[in-house]
């Protein structure tokens, strides 16, 4: 199936599982139908069963937008006890869809505990209290944490079964063009691999000495990879720089923000460190995944990375944030690196990179070999260093379902082709209407906060624009939306990259005065970043004023 006729089904509003290989396009295709959810005013609920995967998509773990914490089981009082607390309650209550990623690493009986609570909280005996459900995931990839015991996955719950999701499976490759690669991981995937994929694989083997320098080193355990990551940063010159996270929002949310974020609490660098980006970049300057040395510090002292391309990169702290029902309920903010000597394999899932390095020898899950080299686009950048067979073995109960998920995803995709587009369209505005929405088509700026000339616009920016606009400055423009200054300057460049943003929308956010200084600043320091202009102004304008100046340059 391809990611267009996966929106198509998405659209319609049934409940659906979306899958595929690593670098089918799962996420970009999540993220499509996200952004299509909230042009058409419906906000979603976006949760992950882990919380790296939750910073990848904005969101919370499951775990904790149900409230069920880290319980393994849940008694009636539970229950009673979780479905009390005002805040769980009135998240699940507004709800209108659920999204839940890394549907793979959920067990059962999580996805059942926060089941029971969604009934108990709508008071409704359907399926999470009656929510659409979009589960997104390749149970090929790391399963949940066992706790040493047997664990179900969430496609054997009865629950599972009661949601009878339409199955999406993905069928095109975007990461590998690799044929003979594409073939050793189609063979992992299909259970079939044989002695020339293993001779293939090992033809890489590479000598522990031999690996490239800055590659990273990917292994099973993280005792492994805190010691190489801090000898090798050890054996370098000079003392180490420390940047440190901050944090806005509540501690609880924030906690789970600094768990699933790639790069560390206190990162420290040197000088010649190999590092690796943990985030993408707007601009596209780089990706999650990125690798490259830093070369020096600019005069800020933020670090300036080397990409493998030879690209050098000025480095600046990003934010992670947590949105909940449009709102950016906690955030932090770090430089987008990390050290990339070596990770975990379960920290790199997601993730695409040129080149990795692997011992595979102490793999001890099902899926770890192939999650590993399924992070690699090409086989010419595997550097193997040690492989054992269940590094190439996968879930035998996976192998068997995944012939019924591609079988009942071909048969889906064949009824919606031969359904007529006037008949997908109108379950589509159905569905829109049942959640109190409106559809692209239909906006026409009689509802809150849209305008006819901002149709199309996912909702969280037409709000946005229209609070800039009704705003006398950028404070008034956070608090009518319940933003950060800098979340509100964030939604006016995502605006201006849509060519949906004209300098008279938000010019009056910045006095005559402050305009004409930091200008005239701008053009001196000659480029567009932040750090010299604001030491170069004495620290007189915030880095958001200067952002919107600079953002004026380019209307």
């Amino acid at each position: 199936m391809t990611q267009a006729e996966a929106l198509t089904i998405l659209k319609t509003g049934a409940n659906v599982y979306l899958t595929g290989s690593p670098g089918s396009g799962k996420t970009h295709t999540i993220n499509e139908f996200i952004a299509w959810l909230r042009a058409s005013g419906i906000d979603p609920s976006v949760t992950a069963a882990t919380g790296i995967a939750a910073t990848h998509v904005a969101g919370m773990t499951l775990h904790s937008w149900s409230g069920i914490g880290v319980a393994e089981s849940l008694s009636r009082a539970d229950v009673d006890r979780i479905a009390s607390k005002e805040h769980v309650a009135r998240r699940i209550q507004k709800a209108k869809m659920l999204i839940i990623e890394e549907i793979s690493m959920l067990s059962s009986s999580t996805f059942e505990m926060a089941d029971t609570v969604c009934r108990e909280v709508r008071r409704t005996d359907k399926p999470f209290g009656g929510l659409t459900a979009i589960l997104v995931g390749d149970f090929f990839q790391l399963p949940p944490v066992s706790r040493g015991r047997e664990v179900a996955f969430a496609f054997a719950s009865k629950l599972w079964r009661e949601l009878n999701p339409i199955v999406c499976y993905l069928t095109e490759q975007y990461r590998q063009d690799d044929t003979e690669f594409l073939g050793v991981l189609s063979a992992i995937r299909s259970g079939e691999v044989e002695e020339a994929h293993y001779e293939e694989l090992m033809r890489h083997h590479t000598d522990p000495s031999a690996v490239p320098a800055n590659a990273p080193k990917l292994f099973s355990h993280n005792a492994d990879v805190d010691r190489i990551n801090a000898e090798e940063l050890a054996k370098l010159p000079g003392t180490a720089k420390k940047f440190r996270m901050s944090s806005k929002g509540k501690d609880s949310l924030v906690d789970g923000l600094k768990r699933g974020c790639l790069s560390p609490e206190v990162l420290e660098l040197k000088e010649g460190a190999a590092v690796m980006f943990t985030k993408n970049s707007p601009q596209g300057k780089f990706v999650n995944g990125t690798l490259g040395v830093v070369t020096g510090w600019d005069t800020d002292g933020m670090p300036i990375v080397k990409t493998k391309d030879g690209v050098k990169i000025t480095t600046e702290p990003m934010e992670w944030q947590l949105e909940e029902q449009g709102k950016v309920k906690a955030s932090i903010s770090q430089i987008p690196l990390r050290l990339s000597y070596a990770m975990t394999v379960h920290k790199s899932q997601g993730m695409s990179m040129d080149a990795a390095i692997m011992d595979l020898s102490r793999a001890f899950e099902y899926g770890q070999g192939y999650v590993a080299l399924s992070r690699v686009r090409r086989l010419a950048g595997v550097y193997l260093t040690g492989l054992n067979e269940r590094a190439l073995e996968v879930h035998p109960e996976i192998l068997e379902k995944d012939r019924d998920f591609r079988a009942a995803s071909e048969a889906a995709r064949d009824a919606f082709a031969d359904m007529p587009e006037m008949e997908k369209l109108a379950l589509q505005k159905k569905f829109v209407k049942a959640m109190g929405g409106a559809s692209v088509e239909d906006v026409s700026g009689k509802g809150k906060g849209v305008s006819k000339n901002q149709t199309g616009l996912p909702g969280r920016l037409a709000e946005t624009l229209q609070a800039v606009r009704d705003a006398k400055n950028l404070k008034d423009a956070a608090k009518a939306r319940g933003l950060v200054a800098s979340t509100i300057v964030k939604h006016l460049e995502e605006l201006a990259e849509l060519g949906r943003l004209v300098r008279a929308d938000f010019a009056h956010l910045v006095s005559e005065g402050a305009l004409e200084e930091i200008h005239e600043t701008l053009f001196a320091e000659g480029g567009d970043r932040l750090s010299p202009v604001f030491h170069a102004l004495g620290g007189r304008h915030s880095f958001e004023t200067i952002r919107l100046v600079r953002l004026m340059r380019s209307q």
